[in-house]
């Protein structure tokens, strides 16, 4: 008998040693997969070369609250202002020239327009990363702030475009939520899980399903090792690591994207609309409206007929449809 005392507690804590040690081991195996970069897609490398960047303004700076500068583009209200602002989020992998051809035609009906790099795009911060999940809302509120010292009291409206559309959605279910007036989604990465998404984003990203995973695993277990690993790959074109984010870290991509659409919707304090285009090459377009209003029936939701992912931001229809929705729209609508 006490043989058995002896020897069973030892037994077992050998058994759950094993068992740990073989955890941790598929964990390691599963973060050290290294990620694939998918062929370019040519349908937003082209759509991004097409847009006419010769009144786009310089790149301006301001100091995040972590000392790091922080770039962003300025587009003052080229006619009388219809007593708004615009503050417009770039998708995955770009940055403020994206969204160039939206914002200048926001400007052009009256909508004072700011278009940030998000940190770990363009000219802001480490390209692909950032230091820690939340430093994006930390980011967002202190450009905030900036705006403010100019115009205190006018509504602002946040825009975002594809994952930047996602993060907007994001905004909306925060504390964050009083800066902003309304948000609109263009074409929104809702999520990993939204019946919206075509396999990979229709060839524009490629996860590390393995490394993703384990990191997972391991956030869990309380362990936040690891994060700064790449763990989405984006179809950019070769040689463009000088203007585009090859990859994202984990944290980054935990980040820049909404906490869950499904959640995020339905707990909402802002008004939100969702446009996209109908030929949407990344998104099952055709499913925005009954994946939203299953959760959120008051979401405005709007198809254009003939235009795809980059679309939206760029072809001229598009950005007027987006424009005058912004510029002619109540704040709160």
């Amino acid at each position: 008998m006490v043989k058995w005392l002896v020897w069973f507690p030892l037994r077992l804590v050998r058994s759950v040693l094993a068992a740990v040690g073989a955890l941790a081991l598929l964990l390691t195996a599963m973060v050290a997969t290294p990620l694939q970069r998918p062929p370019e897609l040519r349908s937003v490398a082209e759509a991004a070369r097409s847009v006419d960047r010769s009144t786009m303004p310089e790149l301006s700076r301001f100091s995040a609250r972590d000392g790091t500068n922080l770039a962003y583009r300025h587009y003052p209200a080229r006619r009388a202002s219809t007593g708004k602002i615009a503050i417009v989020v770039h998708g995955s992998s770009g940055s403020s020239p994206a969204v160039h051809a939206l914002a200048d035609a926001l400007a052009a009906r009256g909508v004072e327009t700011y278009v940030p790099d998000m940190r770990g795009h363009g000219g802001s911060g480490t390209r692909g990363d950032i230091v820690y999940p939340g430093q994006l809302e930390d980011d967002l509120e202190d450009f905030v702030a900036l705006v403010r010292k100019n115009s205190p009291s006018e509504p602002l409206i946040l825009l975002g475009h594809s994952a930047g559309g996602g993060f907007a959605l994001r905004i909306a279910n925060s504390p964050l939520s009083g800066l902003f007036a309304r948000a609109v989604l263009l074409a929104p990465y809702l999520g990993y899980d939204a019946p919206t998404n075509r396999p990979d984003s229709g060839g524009w990203a490629s996860p590390d399903l393995p490394r993703i995973f384990g990191l997972m695993a391991l956030h869990g277990l309380g362990v936040d090792c690891c994060e700064w690993l790449p763990a989405l790959a984006f179809a950019v074109p070769a040689n463009s690591e000088s203007i585009l984010a090859q990859t994202y870290s984990y944290r980054l991509l935990r980040n820049f994207a909404s906490r869950g659409y499904k959640a995020d919707f339905a707990a909402a304090t802002i008004p939100i609309t969702l446009i996209a285009g109908a030929d949407d090459e990344l998104m099952f377009a055709d499913k925005y409206a009954e994946t939203v209003h299953a959760v959120a029936p008051r979401v405005n939701v709007k198809l254009i007929d003939g235009v795809d992912h980059m679309g939206i931001v760029g072809l001229p229809k598009a950005v007027a449809v987006v424009a005058d929705d912004v510029a002619k729209a109540g704040a709160g609508s």
